[in-house]
């Protein structure tokens, strides 16, 4: 397999270090395609070959490349409290139909520090009983952070689930100022 999707794009990747962990980003030249939480050597190596039988090449590790230097920068100015929203160009490729309309309704109407109920992004949508077809929807997010599906939220006041674990979206909760900062 060359380096070269079939429409002769490259995808280009690399490893950040964060507060939950590192995190595989993964960009197109279209824009960031991936988020990959837990991105041990392992992970890493699984998540590669999935973005390379979906996306027809096989990614390279590029930090400097242009669409994910930029991420990269993003990324790491929001864990360290410099950044409220991400400016990027986004490669939406690897999600479509409801969850690609959800997951761009939750990028352009859910501003950091605050939440929404799943049953509230599915009114959103004009889908107003498919509130766990939103969760589904959270659950294939492959923008995870930059697509924050830590601000959807149960609307009895619970977490809910997330593809990071609890731990790590109660940590970008409390970085956004929704949840107090852990004890421990």
């Amino acid at each position: 397999m060359n380096n070269h999707g079939q429409d002769g794009h490259q995808v280009v990747w690399a490893v950040v270090g964060t507060d939950i962990g590192p995190l595989l980003l993964a960009a197109t030249d279209d824009g960031l395609v991936n988020v990959v939480f837990h991105a041990t050597d392992t992970v890493r190596d699984t998540a590669l070959d999935r973005l390379a039988s979906r996306l027809g090449t096989r990614p390279v590790e590029a930090p400097l490349a242009p669409p994910l230097a930029e991420a990269i920068g993003q990324v790491e100015a929001y864990f360290a409290g410099d950044r409220q929203v991400f400016e990027l160009p986004l490669d939406w490729s690897l999600v479509s139909g409801f969850n690609r309309q959800v997951l761009r309704e939750l990028a352009s109407g859910v501003p950091y520090g605050s939440v929404v109920g799943y049953g509230d992004l599915a009114r959103r949508v004009g889908q107003p009983g498919a509130a766990q077809a939103v969760g589904v929807a959270m659950g294939s997010n492959p923008l995870p952070v930059v697509v924050p599906c830590h601000r959807v939220v149960e609307s009895d006041g619970g977490i809910g689930g997330f593809g990071g674990g609890l731990e790590a979206k109660r940590k970008l909760l409390a970085l956004e100022g929704v949840l107090p900062e852990p004890l421990f």
